[in-house]
């Protein structure tokens, strides 16, 4: 009995800290995947795999649900303060509908044709490492590249399409969505905060297909998996990404993405030298 108890508890424990991982390094620019690959390494448990990873994600995704709720139902309350203008709603869900046609056709060209793609050599720890100290390289440039007057207002649908694009590297564990979204917007010009914005609405559809995709051609392999421990990496994931989600929009908007910078570059070489 005392055995039983111990293992459920653990159980939790460990889907805990996958909600806490994936939560806190979701939105902040230093990749999910690669945190809950490595860190579950150097804890000693095992990897939660790309199934799970993505699973655990609509945690995520109902964060920005609830952090974005007034700008994304405001529109339709006319007694609202903050209501949005027509245009502009109508404006930014054409330029998530444009950010979001890359992912659809790569992420599913992926998934059908190279099923082993995410449990390729792309996930060992090197290749982590090495694509962990190339994104602090490209956030480099892109937070020290000038002119920053785009924003949500303003912006076209060619920058949409190529955020999306960019968007489509983060299937590579290591680039991080948040970054590489983030870090091209700054590089075509947009302003920090509206950088961040757009980041988090546009990761929405991609989060959610990729979680539900992987929902559903997993429900096999978790068919005697105890789904309470899963509701509660969920919930914690919600949690921790809501803390994420407000920390980056603040901080980024003041200081930049300096503090990830530096951070990518201390966790790459650390894997280098675990190697």
């Amino acid at each position: 009995m005392c055995i039983k108890f111990i293992h459920k508890f653990l159980e939790y424990l460990k889907l805990v800290l996958y909600g806490l991982i994936q939560g806190l390094t979701e939105f902040i620019p230093v990749s999910s995947t690669a945190h809950l690959k490595i860190i579950s390494l150097w804890l000693g448990i095992e990897d939660p795999g790309s199934s799970l990873s993505a699973i655990i994600q609509l945690g995520s995704v109902f964060a920005i649900f609830w952090y974005f709720r007034d700008d994304i139902f405001s529109f339709t309350t006319s007694n609202s303060k903050n209501k949005l203008d027509p245009f502009l709603f109508k404006n930014l869900s054409i330029s998530i509908f444009v950010g979001t046609i890359p992912i659809i056709f790569i992420g599913g060209f992926i998934k059908i044709f190279i099923p082993d793609f995410l449990d390729s050599n792309l996930r060992s720890n090197l290749s982590i490492a090495i694509i962990s100290l190339l994104m602090a390289f490209f956030m480099y440039v892109a937070e020290n590249s000038k002119n920053k007057f785009i924003n949500l207002s303003n912006h076209n649908y060619r920058d949409s399409l190529l955020i999306g694009f960019a968007q489509t590297l983060a299937i590579i564990p290591g680039v991080s969505r948040s970054g590489v979204t983030i870090s091209l917007a700054l590089l075509l010009g947009w302003k920090r905060r509206d950088a961040a914005k757009f980041s988090f609405l546009l990761g929405i559809p991609a989060i959610s297909l990729a979680a539900f995709v992987e929902l559903l051609s997993s429900l096999t392999q978790y068919s005697n998996f105890s789904f309470l421990p899963l509701i509660i990496g969920l919930t914690t994931t919600f949690l921790s990404s809501l803390l994420a989600i407000d920390f980056l929009i603040k901080y980024i908007s003041k200081r930049g993405m300096k503090l990830f910078i530096y951070y990518r570059v201390i966790f790459g070489i650390s894997i280098l030298l675990n190697l």
